[in-house]
């Protein structure tokens, strides 16, 4: 189909459940510190135990393109070497990408190891990257480290790099870590494309590819089905130098002083601003009398989140949890009897990971009980116009909107203003499951 460059998923090659030693069997070697050119397709007798690079390396060069894969791949080490694992091998979870010439030009060691006892962590993390003809230079990294300062982040900001390939095995978690809803988040967040394979697997919760761009996506996800497809689209390069979205308004626009004491919510673009220690929004209703949404509890992504619910046709609300205060303007197109809720959280997530959250979510509920906020919901029919908006503490906020049957939507408006992230949307293109900033504050990791 003419393709420059395929990406295939993690764990694709040798499959799941090993074991450090039931895995060995299927490692390759490789040599990660390689400085030289090789080319396991023209050169099969330089190192041993390479079968699946030589193959890998063949398919590049009969057919003429880029390609990335991941593999688990051996490496033996010294007693002397203080993080040589007992065994006397290091084994890592892999990615290699090569040329159209079936030359090796790059190899990747997955830092941030999920649960993968037959792997192990590399020394340092890997910072790489490889040059392509059609699109200059190409990031990668695998799965989960997309949730971390390093190697992701760090990588695209040393190397200002625009676009990723990005192989995963991802396990989907609604309503906040599904995997295209993470995937197209995390490509308008840096301004990059990226080339996202999933491994499509769907009673182990896996499904969910794209090629995505900062404003559009291409994606596959699907639940029902065991066939996996292959997305093929062109896509435009991403060469521009200026600062990505979650830099664009100046760090936390600490330059702004606003002088103003009014909160007017009715159009976020023109002015945002707030009351300081007097009463805060949605705190009463435009009648003035009716009773305040009540606050309550709810888990959810194993996080205990603070809520009120989204009642009614339109209204203001305000959650805090810590330093963190959500807000959110709202305005129904048609009443549903569907519960949606308006939840914060700002700590350490501690389960399958630990991490630092900052979250500020519009989700629809699994049902009509507070108890059911938070839970794994796919189908939704609301259409809700909303501005959503917080004074995270963080830059790295990742926009996430999602839509009835897992679909993407894409915000009308997001950024900084005034020390505040915002993110617009009038009328979704259906039923809405999740709007929500999604901030990662590496520091407090």
């Amino acid at each position: 189909q003419g393709a420059q460059i395929i990406v295939f998923p993690e764990d694709g090659i040798h499959g799941f459940n090993f074991t450090r030693s039931s895995i060995y069997p299927y490692l390759d070697f490789v040599l990660h510190s390689q400085s030289g050119k090789w080319n396991p397709c023209r050169e099969p007798y330089l190192f041993n135990d390479t079968e699946v690079i030589q193959r890998l390396s063949c398919m590049a060069l009969k057919n003429k393109i880029f390609l990335v894969a991941n593999l688990g791949t051996k490496q033996p080490c010294d007693h002397t070497d203080p993080h040589c694992p007992p065994d006397g091998r290091y084994q890592f979870n892999t990615n290699v990408a090569f040329d159209d010439d079936g030359t090796l030009v790059a190899t990747y060691r997955k830092h941030n190891l999920y649960f993968e006892y037959a792997f192990d962590t590399p020394p340092e993390p890997d910072y790489k990257h490889f040059d392509t003809p059609f699109a200059g230079k190409f990031g990668m990294f695998t799965c989960f480290d997309i949730l971390f300062f390093e190697p992701a982040v760090n990588l695209i900001r040393q190397y200002d790099l625009k676009q990723i390939a990005y192989p995963t095995a991802w396990m989907n978690q609604l309503p906040l870590l599904s995997a295209v809803e993470f995937q197209q988040a995390f490509a308008t967040a840096f301004n990059v494309n990226i080339l996202a394979a999933n491994i499509h697997h769907p009673t182990l919760g896996m499904t969910g590819s794209g090629i995505y761009t900062p404003v559009k996506s291409f994606v596959y996800h699907n639940m029902e089905s065991y066939g996996g497809k292959l997305i093929v689209a062109e896509i435009p390069v991403i060469t521009t130098d200026h600062e990505t979205n979650l830099e664009s308004n100046g760090r936390f626009r600490e330059n702004l002083h606003d002088s103003c004491r009014t909160f007017t919510s009715t159009s976020l673009d023109d002015q945002v601003c707030f009351k300081e220690q007097e009463e805060t929004p949605g705190r009463v209703s435009e009648k003035g009398n009716e009773q305040l949404p009540p606050s309550f509890y709810a888990e959810m992504m194993y996080d205990n989140f603070t809520f009120v619910p989204v009642w009614g046709e339109r209204g203001e609300l305000q959650v805090c949890a810590n330093t963190l205060c959500c807000y959110l303007n709202y305005q129904r197109a048609v009443l549903t009897d569907e519960l949606y809720a308006l939840g914060v959280f700002d700590g350490l997530h501690t389960v399958h990971g630990t991490y630092y959250v900052q979250a500020c979510a519009l989700v629809k509920c699994g049902g009509l009980s507070f108890s059911s906020c938070g839970q794994e919901v796919t189908d939704a029919t609301a259409l809700i116009d909303f501005q959503l908006w917080g004074n995270m503490s963080t830059p790295y906020i990742f926009p996430l909107l999602l839509t009835s049957g897992v679909t993407l939507d894409f915000a009308d408006h997001m950024g900084w203003k005034n020390n505040h992230y915002f993110m617009s949307k009038n009328r979704t293109s259906s039923g809405l499951l999740t709007a929500a900033l999604y901030g990662r504050w590496y520091e407090k990791d």
